[in-house]
């Protein structure tokens, strides 16, 4: 048995093997009349992986764009439309981004959010701004590392992140309590309620039962 990935390496596998296989076939046919006809057939057969798109101008240029691609561009055949050409086939690289992260666990989006809260002015916005980050810093911090996380390892992590700039006082400490108490107090009186719910739903049909 011979395995995919034993065999070429497909240039769109999203067509799958068969496909590939008939590109393949048609390369070899010396006939050109008899291998248009095979690239028609190859295109309808495309087309109807698609059948919402076969039909619109544009999916249908984008066809033979794709079976130029495999054929490596070997394939003489008379295209319907001038497709793309072996240099532009493949896009430029995406350069990758080169910044640093200081713990990949936080990620930068909250690095980024603790230099901005560096540069807010003293006072209570910039407390609970901080107290929101040092809660988000919790729970990404659990989120690698399923024990409980000390409110000392938070807190040197905030001081390393933010050059010093930033503390986590008593203050930080009371309003970052504050947050998770508004956070679960409407979830538990939910909880509440429901299970005071399903008792008396209870209770009533133990009595018409009676």
């Amino acid at each position: 048995m011979q395995y995919n990935t034993q065999q070429k390496r497909m240039p769109l596998p999203e067509y799958g093997r068969s496909i590939q296989n008939m590109v393949d076939y048609a390369l070899t046919i010396e006939d050109r009349a008899e291998r248009q006809r095979c690239a028609d057939t190859i295109i309808n057969i495309m087309g109807n992986m698609f059948p919402h798109l076969r039909d619109v101008p544009e999916f249908k240029h984008k066809l033979w764009d794709h079976l130029a691609i495999m054929s490596d561009f070997k394939l003489d055949i008379d295209y319907p439309y001038e497709v793309i050409r072996k240099s532009d086939s493949k896009p430029d690289p995406i350069p990758y981004p080169s910044t640093t992260m200081h713990y990949r666990h936080y990620g930068r989006t909250l690095e980024n959010l603790i230099r901005k809260a560096c540069d807010y002015p003293e006072g209570e916005e910039k407390r609970n701004l901080v107290a929101l980050i040092c809660n988000h810093m919790k729970k990404d911090y659990m989120t690698w590392n399923k024990d409980t996380v000390d409110d000392r390892k938070i807190a040197a992590d905030l001081d390393e992140l933010s050059g010093g700039r930033l503390q986590m006082t008593d203050d930080i400490l009371r309003l970052m309590a504050e947050r998770i108490d508004l956070y679960y107090r409407p979830r538990v009186a939910s909880n509440n309620n429901n299970n005071r719910n399903n008792a008396n739903n209870n209770n009533h049909s133990n009595k018409k039962k009676s």
